[in-house]
């Protein structure tokens, strides 16, 4: 009603009333003439019943006319009154009040600005998948967080999915002053690398107090990202693809680092050829020989917790924590053994697909790059040009004898249709495979994947971790290792008495207290003040501690 519009439109609204009460009358007093004309007597109520029965095409009968004269009057009622009351009068209300209503309440769901005692929040540029699991994350640890939506309808959109958003242009100074950025926590820039060097040329005009993270497509526009103002320029593909790598356990069985909370080293051996295999954890004395501690076993791709009477098979994977000296104490006992020459197969010669042969390359392992695309061959000596789905080209680059495939092309579609297709092919053999969206990460692993890595998770987590100076360590899809500090609930319990893992799924795996990380605490320590602690769960799980901590 502030506006000048809907003052008009209501203004209109209200005349149009005003003319169809005036027919009204005006029928309901002829109405009375005529019927006095032809002997007949009704109230003022039976008239303006008789004019709304007609006027509507109800037409009762319970009141008729005789003559033809009244007959005619009654026509033009019965044809005014579809006019007026059929056509024009709702065309007039949805012209003239309820769209400007529901477009003005679509506005509030919809803001163009934020109130200025909104702050610490989190200003989402895009709307992808590493948007969809960042605010899945933010959520999760209630953060504040708004997505910044340059079209209405899409904003409105993002609205009813239960999304906070905001309407403005991305490229506009006035946007960003109107959604407080000077008081924002950060601005994600997840566009493409041109508008997000614009995102961030824009919000440094404002202030340089925001902290801004963007992603970068290319190896070139990192350095433009860094001068238009971003402090943190993040290459998911180069990332995802050395965590693909890493996840090949092929060639030795060495520990391969995937992690670090500061001294704490989380890293992957293969147990498959060592002296390790057919003995439970406690009966390998791992601890006690090297100092590392077994905080969890891959099966087959599936994550257990360790336990003493976990058995060590073929095809475990140890998951190890501990220090780096105590890390290469493991190296030197088991590293020797499980020695594989044959190549890995990397299908995809892609962003993720080149990062992850460049990661490999470091490591000193041979690998081949099944590419269709003849533009992207590099070197032939590497590469084998053919389509994946054809077993010729398969065979070429070496599925007889390999002992991994890394699946990076950025269709989750294909990749769970080569998934399938290698996992028939070769049984016994290690797939690891990518997904470019959260929700395909279960049927990647239902069609045979032994690990899955989310190109949206890592996005998430990274970002998340520049917001709050914590880190996240993805071990897979879906199973994170973070840390926190002491709740006041669990200040002074023992971990026995907290019965974390049975209530959450969580497990405790180390305490950070006065700058010692205590790995795998005894049950009967009890939780000191001021520590932090070091958690690995799945998504669900952290969740369900959530809740538990704050109850």
């Amino acid at each position: 009603m502030q506006e000048k519009e809907a003052k008009s439109n209501i203004s209109g609204l209200i005349k149009f009333l005003v003319f169809l009460s005036l027919v009204i009358i005006l029928y309901s007093v002829l109405f009375h003439v005529l019927m006095i004309r032809e002997g007949q007597e009704h109230s003022w109520v039976s008239g303006f019943y008789w004019t709304l029965t007609v006027m509507s095409t109800l037409g009762f009968g319970d009141i008729t006319f005789e003559t033809d004269i009244g007959r005619t009057f009654s026509i033009i009622v019965l044809l005014s009154g579809v006019i007026l009351l059929l056509v024009m009068l709702p065309f007039t209300f949805i012209q003239f009040f309820y769209a400007p209503w529901l477009e003005a309440y679509n506005k509030v769901k919809t803001p163009t600005e934020l109130h200025p005692s909104i702050k610490n929040h989190v200003i989402v540029t895009n709307f992808d998948s590493v948007a969809r699991s960042l605010i899945e994350k933010l959520n999760h640890f209630n953060h504040p967080y708004f997505i910044l939506v340059p079209e209405f309808q899409r904003a409105l959109d993002l609205y009813n999915e239960g999304y906070k958003v905001v309407v403005g242009q991305l490229d506009d100074p006035e946007t960003y002053r109107k959604i407080q950025v000077q008081n924002a926590a950060m601005v994600v820039a997840t566009c493409n690398d041109m508008l997000n060097t614009n995102i961030a040329f824009t919000v440094r005009e404002i202030t340089d107090k925001v902290r801004i993270i963007s992603l970068a497509s290319f190896e070139d526009s990192v350095d433009i990202l860094k001068l238009a103002g971003s402090n943190t320029v993040v290459q998911l593909a180069r990332m995802l693809g050395q965590s693909l790598a890493r996840r090949t356990l092929g060639g030795s069985a060495r520990v391969h680092v995937i992690g670090r909370l500061d001294q704490l080293v989380i890293g992957e051996a293969p147990a498959i050829d060592t002296p390790l295999v057919g003995k439970s954890l406690a009966e390998s004395k791992l601890r006690q020989m090297t100092g590392v501690s077994v905080i969890g076993v891959w099966e087959r791709g599936k994550f257990e917790p360790a336990l003493p009477n976990t058995v060590i098979n073929r095809h475990t994977v140890l998951v190890l924590a501990g220090k780096v000296d105590q890390l290469r104490s493991y190296d030197e006992l088991f590293g020797i053994y499980h020695s594989e020459d044959h190549p890995v197969i990397i299908i995809g010669g892609g962003r993720v697909g080149l990062a992850t042969a460049r990661s490999l390359e470091d490591r000193r392992m041979d690998y081949v790059i099944v590419e269709r695309d003849p533009a992207r061959i590099i070197d032939p000596s590497k590469f084998v040009k053919g389509d994946a789905a054809d077993l010729a080209t398969l065979k070429k680059a070496g599925i007889d004898t390999a002992h991994t495939v890394i699946i990076t092309t950025n269709l989750d579609e294909m990749n769970i249709y080569l998934t399938l297709y290698c996992r028939k092919l070769r049984p016994d053999i290690q797939i690891t495979a990518r997904a470019t969206d959260d929700r395909n990460v279960n049927s990647l692993h239902r069609a045979g994947a032994d690990f899955v890595m989310s190109y949206a998770t890592m996005g998430a987590n990274i970002i998340y971790n520049a917001l709050d100076s914590s880190e996240i360590i993805t071990l897979a899809e879906g199973l994170d290792i973070f840390r926190l500090p002491v709740p006041k609930k669990l200040i002074g319990v023992t971990l026995m008495e907290s019965d974390i893992r049975q209530t959450t799924g969580c497990s405790v795996i180390a305490i950070n207290h006065n700058d010692e990380m205590i790995v795998n605490p005894n049950p009967e320590m009890e939780i000191p003040k001021d520590a932090e602690l070091v958690i690995i769960g799945d998504k669900s799980s952290e969740a369900k501690f959530m809740e538990y901590i704050r109850e």
